[in-house]
């Protein structure tokens, strides 16, 4: 299988990023879990030898290949073990990610096809499985990036060669210019007391409309500290409130399968009704698995205006200047309070989840709508106040 071929300048400058601008340095009392699969050794290795250099301690985990996101089990127990079998996590794999301070999650697969197709019952149970684990890695300092590989190139239909450079020209650029491109969507989106959301669906001969509140909920801007690329800003609604219909059109990829054409009809936070041109049965496997998937958990803008290669992956598609993501699933703590690990914090957290503005879930999976010229978005308002796309990214009109 080919390789990428990516210099080793470029793989420790990579490295730099995520360790000293998405994870805020590594101190001597940093235990660093770095997780990926083989394939993507070259940056698990970078990102190793620099953990080393700054006298912190690195947990190097390399995944099965047939693991989607190195969740605890992967296609082999999916299809092979029953539910019961794979409830009964390993002890060991909650000490682990305890004892670590910081992550990070290299992406890329060596074979997506390994985990595609998975029956939905058993894909399920392993999604619900790996959500404890989940919740350890999100409230720690995490980050993601993505490694380009053969396998996904194939997924993006792309040459290998196109494809590496695509990913690692965006993921060696400088984050500092997101923080102001975020601020000024940033402040209005907190100023807002709902979202409106109209798109154009080929399906129907009309426009459809969804409608969102995010009154006090805290607005978060992502320039790289979570996601790498990055560029998107960011909240969790109160899932209650939202209301109407969506034709989401950019294709996503999802368990080694290309998703597109989505649309949504939900009621009073809940999906009613769900369909797709394309991966229809992954969509009904992802909405299907837990009580908290028939809703929504983020709704954000993407404000990257250097990714002009739309790759399918979500750690991409949804950071597009000029896009909007919805997620089918698991809220952000961060979204509701200050601070989701004090007592308070989560005190406030259960109340919410108990009255059903929270959302929790064994899925988060990000959905995007291209607002671009040529794109199934129509327009966005906040407080009816109309945002534009412009010099690639949103800007209030």
């Amino acid at each position: 299988m080919s390789q990428a071929k990516i210099t080793d300048e470029q793989l420790h400058k990579w490295a730099s990023i995520l360790l000293d601008h998405s994870l805020g340095g590594i101190t001597p009392d940093d235990v660093v879990m770095i997780k990926g699969e083989h394939v993507a050794w070259p940056l698990i290795n970078a990102l190793q030898e620099g953990v080393i250099k700054a006298g912190g301690l690195p947990d190097v985990w390399l995944v099965p290949p047939d693991n989607d996101r190195g969740r605890v089990w992967g296609g082999a127990m999916a299809r092979l073990g029953t539910v019961e079998q794979i409830k009964r996590t390993p002890d060991w794999w909650m000490g682990r990610y305890e004892n670590m301070t910081k992550f990070i999650e290299v992406l890329g697969a060596e074979s997506p096809a390994l985990y595609a197709g998975l029956p939905k019952e058993t894909a399920g149970a392993i999604a619900e499985a790996d959500s404890p684990f989940m919740g350890v890695r999100l409230a720690k300092r995490w980050a993601l990036t993505l490694y380009p590989t053969q396998g996904f190139a194939d997924m993006e239909e792309m040459e290998l060669d196109r494809y590496t450079a695509a990913v690692v020209d965006a993921s060696l650029a400088d984050p500092a210019p997101l923080v102001d491109l975020e601020a000024a969507i940033g402040e209005a989106m907190t100023r807002a007391d709902e979202i409106k959301i109209v798109t154009s669906c080929p399906d129907h001969d009309r426009e459809l409309e969804l409608t969102i509140s995010l009154k006090d909920r805290l607005i978060q801007q992502s320039y790289g500290i979570h996601n790498w690329p990055d560029g998107e800003v960011f909240t969790s609604p109160d899932a209650r409130t939202v209301q109407g219909e969506i034709f989401v059109d950019l294709p996503i990829l999802y368990g080694g399968t290309r998703i597109q054409g989505i649309y949504l009809k939900i009621d009073r936070g809940v999906i009613k009704e769900y369909s797709a041109h394309k991966g229809g049965e992954q969509l009904k496997t992802i909405i299907e698995t837990d009580a908290g998937s028939h809703r929504l958990g983020e709704v954000a803008l993407g404000m990257n205006a250097g990714l002009k290669e739309v790759l399918c992956h979500p750690l991409f598609v949804e950071k597009v200047g000029g896009t909007l993501h919805i997620a089918i699933g698991a809220s952000y703590p961060q979204c509701y309070v200050e601070d989701p690990e004090s007592a308070a914090g989560k005190e406030e957290l259960e109340r919410l989840f108990v009255d059903g503005a929270l959302n929790k879930s064994a899925q988060h999976v990000d959905i995007v709508t291209d607002f671009r010229d040529g794109g199934a978005g129509v327009r966005v308002e906040l407080d009816g106040v109309p945002l534009k796309v412009r010099g690639g990214v949103w800007v209030v009109d």
